[in-house]
């Protein structure tokens, strides 16, 4: 399959911005101070485990779409090249 220059583009920026926008998530999820993510004790609550585990999900999502956006990237600069392969 091809992928046209635009979506290779558009999947490789997905996959950056997922990552962006996820590990700050994970970075405000850790430091919440409004009761939401741990507990009085200190121990952490069902909502962070369980957007923990959606931004896993989506960390592995995003680098998954990244990698294949940086795939069709390469493999349309190999064409332009007339390198084989591509």
């Amino acid at each position: 399959m091809r992928l046209s220059r635009t979506a290779s583009w558009f999947l490789l920026a997905f996959g950056v911005w997922s990552w962006f926008i996820w590990v700050s998530f994970v970075r405000n999820l850790w430091k919440d101070g409004s009761g939401l993510a741990f507990d009085d004790a200190g121990d952490p609550t069902g909502y962070f485990w369980v957007h923990l585990l959606l931004a896993v999900a989506s960390f592995l999502l995003g680098t998954a779409v990244g990698v294949i956006g940086l795939r069709g990237v390469r493999a349309l600069r190999r064409e332009s090249r007339g390198e084989p392969g591509a």
